[in-house]
């Protein structure tokens, strides 16, 4: 069974959040080898009726896994896993050949900060457009 818990408890409370499990969940089927490079992630749907979580938690645990090189998005078809070798190796332990292997997650990690900084400022855009509809709404009811 899975625990979690809502907002935020005292520092060093050592209960993690509930996108830090879902993500944590993701990682762990991803170094048993049950998700493999390529391989589809489970959907935001199939994430929030699995950890019993709002598509915003389920949301923050992808970008997580992306800044974090485990993930990569391909718009219009969903997050798949990436190229994982590097994730938890010493970059002084790399020989020439290896050396290249960071970059790739590296790569992974900028393309899902930009990506995440155009859904933030699409729902910047979004709520500017609700609050412009409620104030111009509520300017109206009161005349």
């Amino acid at each position: 069974m899975v625990t979690t818990r809502r907002g935020r408890g005292p520092a060093g409370s050592g209960v993690p959040l509930t996108f830090e499990v879902i993500a944590e969940t993701l990682r762990e089927r991803i170094r048993s080898g049950g998700l493999r490079q390529g391989d589809a992630l489970p959907t935001q749907a199939v994430l929030m009726r699995e950890f019993g979580a709002s598509s915003l938690t389920v949301q923050k645990a992808m970008v997580l896994l992306k800044q974090e090189g485990w993930a990569v998005s391909r718009p219009g078809k969903g997050a798949f896993v990436a190229h994982h070798d590097h994730v938890d190796r010493d970059a002084d332990d790399l020989d020439a050949h290896e050396a290249t292997v960071p970059a790739i997650g590296t790569t992974a990690r900028v393309e899902a900060l930009e990506r995440a900084m155009a859904e933030a400022a699409q729902q910047i855009a979004d709520l500017r457009g609700r609050i412009e509809a409620l104030e111009s709404g509520s300017g109206e009811r009161g005349r």
